[in-house]
């Protein structure tokens, strides 16, 4: 089973406001992207909150998704990662095979791309699958089974992608059509030119 894992417990510093509760087509982003991961076929949807987690739960609508709340998440996203993979490990069910690490600041990725990254992943079993619009990088990226204990032993300081450089040869790069991949609305310029459409 290939899980969706969406990160949203940052405190959005340079936003002003939880990036989570911020719209785009009519949605707050967090569920714009549980959408879109569900409209590409993935059943087993988590997110992990932090800040203002409380006030983000009545706002949104988490009916069939798993909500952890990461208390330590002031130590940086890699312990919110960890707190996401540790508890879709635990659940019962069936296993884990890879994770769709979504990050809310990210709401207009496509459900093409998503499905892009999954027929990859499957065709392949890379330990990572990333997307690429014309070239540059961009999220959600899909981590497999085989990364999870890396990713489990790293530091607060070490970023997931300290991980999935050490891969560079074995992962896949997957080319998708829409640059809705490499949108990180991170201040507000850049959420006003998305609600204007720019």
């Amino acid at each position: 089973m290939i899980a969706g894992l969406i990160l949203a417990a940052g405190e959005s510093t340079r936003m002003g406001t939880d990036k989570a509760l911020l719209t785009y087509r009519g949605r707050t982003f967090i569920e714009t992207i549980l959408a879109t991961l569900r409209e590409a076929g993935v059943t087993r949807l988590a997110v992990v909150l932090g800040h203002h987690a409380d006030e983000i739960q009545r706002v949104v609508d988490f009916t069939g998704v798993e909500v952890i709340v990461n208390r330590d998440y002031r130590q940086g996203q890699t312990s919110s990662l960890q707190a996401g993979l540790k508890a879709l490990d635990s659940g019962a069910g069936t296993s884990v095979e890879a994770v769709l690490l979504c990050l809310v600041d990210h709401p207009a990725v496509p459900a093409d791309a998503v499905r892009a990254l999954i027929d990859s992943f499957r065709a392949t079993k890379s330990p990572a699958v990333i997307p690429a619009f014309k070239g540059q990088r961009g999220h959600p990226v899909l981590i497999g089974r085989a990364l999870f204990d890396e990713l489990l032993g790293l530091g607060p300081e070490a970023g997931a992608n300290s991980v999935i450089r050490k891969y560079r040869n074995a992962t896949q790069f997957v080319e998708v059509g829409d640059a809705g991949i490499l949108l990180d609305v991170d201040d507000p310029e850049t959420y006003r030119n998305l609600a204007a459409g720019n």
